[in-house]
């Protein structure tokens, strides 16, 4: 394996595994089985059945949990502490065996922390487009999401594999979109859990907003201002009510 080669399959590795780890997992395990191509020194593991099955029984939870609105997003939370990892592990994995000219250790290190911010722009990106889609009350939105999430992954291994070069070109783009994309998403996000987290101003605007057509006559405002702490129970007449009015007809 080159080091064009290397490179791609580091870095398509990491923001794979930080979309779909277990898919990831499973379409270069079985690449490698089928003699499609080899996966270098440290990588191999990925080959043996027993990481397969163990891969592919959890592609399968996922595929389900992945379409259910509020699942995925705990779902996702969780792995958090797992495609990063394991993006970062594959990145170096990937690097394994090829000297680039600055030292083993070196190259590992570099290796982990290019792989783990590849996998954390990757899984933060999904992470944060699947909590704005939890916004919506329909769960279509949910399963459109996860299929295409899933074939961005099998397309990009693809392209890291038989197409490195064009890879490269996808991954710039994808760097760019998510410069422009991430902090809005999260933007929208922190508005949503901001109003949530004062639950009885929001409750007190909805309910100004639905009494302010009702409220609209000559006098009515102060009709909102109950005064319930019983202080005022005792209420004055007005002055013109006063029995001695000269306005009023004699009794």
């Amino acid at each position: 394996m080159g080091v064009v080669e290397a490179l791609a399959l580091s870095m398509g590795g990491a923001w794979a595994s930080g979309v779909n780890l277990y898919g990831t997992v499973v379409v270069l395990g079985m690449m490698n089985n089928l003699g499609l191509f080899d996966l270098p020194p440290n990588l191999q593991i990925l080959g043996s059945w027993w990481v397969l099955a163990l891969a592919a029984f959890l592609y399968l939870i996922e595929f389900v949990a992945d379409k259910i609105p509020i699942v995925d997003s705990v779902w996702d939370a969780i792995h958090t502490f797992i495609r990063i990892p394991a993006g970062a592990l594959l990145a170096a994995g990937a690097m394994s065996g090829l000297d680039v000219g600055m030292g083993e250790e070196a190259q590992t290190a570099i290796s982990l922390l290019v792989g783990g911010t590849i996998a954390a722009g990757s899984h933060f990106t999904k992470a944060g487009s699947r909590a704005a889609i939890n916004t919506s009350p329909e769960p279509v939105s949910n399963s459109i999401a996860s299929v295409a999430e899933d074939v961005a992954v099998f397309g990009a291994l693809y392209t890291v594999v038989f197409h490195p070069v064009v890879f490269f070109v996808l991954f710039a783009v994808f760097v760019l979109l998510l410069i422009w994309l991430v902090p809005k998403i999260w933007r929208f996000i922190g508005q949503v859990f901001g109003n949530a987290r004062h639950p009885a101003a929001a409750y007190g605007n909805a309910r100004a907003e639905q009494a302010g057509p009702r409220m609209a006559g000559p006098g009515m405002e102060s009709m909102g201002k109950l005064d319930l702490s019983g202080a005022g129970s005792e209420t004055a007449l007005p002055p013109s009510s006063s029995p001695n009015d000269p306005k009023l007809p004699p009794h």
